[in-house]
């Protein structure tokens, strides 16, 4: 049974690199979503004015990774605690956000964040939003980490991130 997830966590394409690898992942495409405005670009919402972050949209096979271990791996590959922030990425278009597309899996994330709150030495500032004008992202953005291991971000951004989340979810990735 395959169900549909929009998360975002910073930038997408290490959501999308890190996400793909999870059993029963059957696709992603990286996105924006949550703002006012149709259809937007890569550079407006780079801008921080469109109101939209950039998240993935996750076809999974509910069968083989539940949506809760889908949360829990999300939580485990970015840091929840930062306010319109990764890192260095800074700007609302980096939100940690959960967009679920029912109001069951918005109780699911509500009960994951809560029992995620534990890991955490900070609050947790996760929010959960509608998928408002979900625009699939240029096709550059695609398996972005894939196509591009050598270049700077996902050298040094992504390629650390990426190791520390296989360890702690091992046990959910092929």
């Amino acid at each position: 049974m395959l169900i549909k997830a929009v998360l975002g966590g910073g930038c997408f394409w290490c959501l999308d690199a890190g996400m793909q690898n999870l059993k029963g992942v059957e696709k992603i495409q990286p996105a924006y979503a949550g703002g006012p405005e149709k259809n937007p670009n890569y550079k407006q919402v780079c801008s921080g004015k469109t109101g939209h972050a950039e998240v993935v949209v996750i076809d999974f096979d509910a069968t083989v990774l539940s949506y809760e271990d889908l949360l829990r791996s999300f939580f485990s590959i970015h840091d929840p605690t930062q306010l319109n922030r990764q890192g260095n990425d800074i700007g609302p278009q980096y939100r940690s956000v959960i967009m679920p597309s029912d109001i069951e899996q918005e109780e699911v994330a509500k009960n994951v964040m809560d029992e995620m709150s534990d890991y955490f030495e900070k609050p947790i500032v996760t929010t959960i939003e509608q998928a408002t004008n979900l625009t699939i992202a240029e096709e550059y953005h695609h398996d972005y980490y894939n196509k591009n291991p050598h270049a700077g971000y996902c050298s040094f951004v992504i390629a650390p991130k990426l190791a520390k989340f296989r360890q702690k979810m091992s046990h959910l990735i092929e």
